[in-house]
């Protein structure tokens, strides 16, 4: 399934522009791409948070396709419901027309508030696409810090202070706990990556049941560096394999990208200023623990993989 860039990139946008995300907001990226991958056919769901403030404060909506708001915690459950009834619909030969359906998602509306509606819904076996834009925090309330919230990261609920050194958990690995739920499709993606991305939102709609993709968006001001950076910072992410991207289709692991050479994990944190603090001779072992998590993590995934690990 090849994804073509310059055609994609001559159809009309079905995110307008107009909309209220911020300057360099990497998840308003992850929502264009995926319109461009799904087109037109398509129905989102789309839970409270960043995007949808963003894009439909009344009476205006920045999108082109049927879309749904939802509350913090069902966007899985509405969206599988319209799926239902569109299968109703469909053997009553009411409707004939084939429709993409994707609910959606930030870290807290998915990691957290919201995945006992996404787990029922991947297990009950809907043709559906559940895509997680994780900024990594409650941005849209304050930067509160989520399940997705690395270690060590500055939020306004894991503050940097004499007390504690930011946030002392590592973050839940939500794709992991997808794939366990043996679904036929499971991708980790990055918005720097516009064909890695888009050609997992093609093949996750093309499967006969449920799929998921976890998506890296990040937030400049949660994340607190430059908005021309955005990027590049996801670019980082993948590069020192934090946020490795990769796929399990049918139970078949498969790397997708690896780094030619892995960066050490501080080239991306040293430029964050949620991170600013592990520059500090007191809080070094909160990163080396960090950098020790993302190298078992990587051998963890090549092994996986049927990769060549690095320490063999």
């Amino acid at each position: 399934m090849a994804i073509r860039l310059k055609e994609l990139s001559k159809q009309r946008e079905l995110l307008s522009g107009g909309h209220r995300a911020c300057a360099g907001c990497g998840c308003s990226v992850v929502i264009r791409q995926m319109l461009l991958a799904a087109g037109p056919d398509t129905v989102v769901g789309c839970a409270t948070g960043c995007m949808e403030v963003a894009t439909s404060i009344y009476p205006y909506t920045a999108w082109r396709v049927p879309w749904i708001h939802n509350a913090f915690e069902n966007s899985a459950a509405t969206v599988s419901g319209v799926e239902a009834a569109y299968e109703a619909l469909k053997r009553k030969g009411k409707i004939d027309k084939e429709i993409n359906f994707i609910a959606m998602g930030g870290d807290g509306g998915t990691y957290d508030i919201g995945i006992q509606a996404l787990s029922g819904a991947m297990e009950r076996g809907h043709r559906m696409l559940y895509l997680c834009y994780d900024n990594e925090a409650y941005m849209n309330t304050g930067i509160q810090r989520s399940s997705a919230t690395p270690l060590g990261a500055a939020t306004s609920t894991t503050p940097v202070g004499k007390k504690i050194p930011g946030k002392q958990l590592f973050r839940k690995d939500l794709t992991a706990i997808m794939i366990a739920h043996r679904i036929p499709y499971v991708a980790q993606s990055s918005v720097h990556n516009a064909r890695d991305f888009m050609t997992k939102v093609q093949k996750a709609l093309s499967v006969d049941g449920p799929s998921f993709i976890n998506v890296l968006g990040t937030c400049h001001r949660g994340w607190r560096f430059k908005m021309e950076h955005s990027i590049e910072m996801s670019r980082l992410a993948v590069e020192t394999c934090y946020w490795p991207l990769f796929e399990v289709e049918n139970g078949k692991w498969k790397l997708s990208y690896k780094p030619k050479e892995k960066l050490p994990l501080a080239e991306w944190t040293e430029r964050q200023g949620r991170f600013a603090h592990l520059s500090k001779e007191e809080n070094k072992h909160i990163l080396e623990r960090a950098q020790h998590d993302v190298d078992e993590q990587w051998e963890e995934l090549l092994r996986r993989c049927g990769q060549e690990t690095e320490k063999q």
